[in-house]
């Protein structure tokens, strides 16, 4: 377990091999909490100022000027007012604590872990860091997530025990060599120090991600010199061996070594042939022979002779149109084309005369 700020816990898997091998058993979790912390800031920004302006209305009441009475009214309401954000605060904080250890502990659970090693607190002092950065480290409860985890991991089985965090996030966790902050991928424009990026072996992931593993793998190869205080029984690594140390390292997996260097080292246009020719030469294709390529039965053309431009489009519609007097001719507007209700039925609606013999011809 690393401790962070944005995020509270992140977390990760490890195994110790009989020939001395660290694997990292997936890619670990984060535990988010920034809700909660933004929350808790809010809660004591609020509290700062109710206590100021208690603290001037005391100033005031101490002078035994003429508003004393009113003043000392005023005080008690902001009393009971600070008294009930320190209640809210203080329950936030345990339920986050209970939370956070006991995602911890599912974890471990799943992951089938018999201890837990976490990044000693004492390692974590708000110092040099800036006003904003120590205040959001020390309002944060990480004992009582300690405490917790210790309690409920003795329900399951699971030891915890802290690593000193020297150097974590800093190393590389495959072959211990200094790392190089940039930012994050994932927010370009934004200055930072969350993605760390290996000159050695190649290595780049987050910052925490990178602590766990350091942190696990630490824990693992010092676990005999873990030591348990008599009267707490709290268990700890106190000192770290530089031969166990070089040790210490994450190994990596068949996946990653097989993995083929994607990195781009020449020109993005491929040099191979074409697959297939182009368009003007590319022969056409060949006509279907039979019945394959037909129109379906029922949508054959008529015989129905064309009719002029734009008059097929009306036949269906009865039209009242104004005859024109003059000579011009709307395009399209042929007599008995539907443009006129009583106008002389279409040519091909006359029936043809019967030629037939004894018959009278039509003249």
């Amino acid at each position: 377990m690393d401790w962070g700020l944005n995020t509270l816990l992140s977390a990760g898997a490890a195994r110790l091999h009989e020939d001395g091998r660290i694997a990292a058993l997936g890619a670990g979790g984060m535990f988010r909490a920034a809700g909660v912390l933004a929350k808790q800031h809010r809660l004591r920004r609020a509290e700062e100022r109710l206590r100021a302006k208690a603290d001037h209305y005391q100033r005031l009441i101490g002078g035994r000027t003429a508003l004393a009475p009113r003043l000392e009214t005023k005080h008690g309401v902001l009393s009971d007012e600070i008294s009930a954000i320190a209640t809210r605060r203080s329950n936030l904080n345990t339920a986050l604590a209970w939370a956070a250890a006991r995602w911890a502990v599912d974890q471990a659970v799943a992951a089938g872990a018999s201890v837990i090693y976490v990044e000693d607190l004492r390692s974590l002092e708000a110092r040099h860091m800036g006003r904003t950065v120590n205040t959001r480290m020390s309002q944060q409860i990480r004992g009582q997530i300690v405490d917790r985890m210790r309690h409920l991991g003795a329900e399951v089985g699971i030891a915890v025990v802290t690593v000193p965090a020297r150097n974590t996030s800093r190393h590389c966790p495959r072959c211990l060599t200094p790392l190089r902050h940039r930012k994050a991928p994932d927010r370009p424009t934004t200055p930072g120090w969350k993605w760390a990026v290996c000159p050695g072996c190649g290595w780049q992931g987050d910052r925490d991600h990178g602590a766990w593993q350091r942190i696990a793998s630490r824990g693992l190869v010092h676990q005999t010199r873990t030591m348990t205080d008599r009267t707490t029984g709290i268990m700890a690594i106190r000192t770290i061996v530089d031969t166990l140390e070089a040790r210490a390292v994450i190994a990596t997996t068949a996946v990653e070594s097989s993995r083929r260097d994607r990195s781009k080292s020449g020109s993005t246009r491929r040099q191979t042939g074409r697959p297939a020719p182009r368009r003007r030469r590319a022969p056409s294709p060949a006509r279907l022979q039979g019945l394959a390529g037909k129109r379906p039965e029922g949508h054959v053309h008529t015989d129905r002779p064309g009719l002029p431009r734009a008059a097929h489009r009306l036949q269906g519609v009865s039209t009242i149109s104004t005859p024109t007097i003059s000579r011009h001719r709307p395009r399209g507007a042929a007599r008995g084309a539907g443009f006129h209700r009583h106008a002389t039925p279409p040519r091909w609606e006359i029936p043809c005369p019967d030629t037939t013999p004894g018959m009278e011809s039509f003249s």
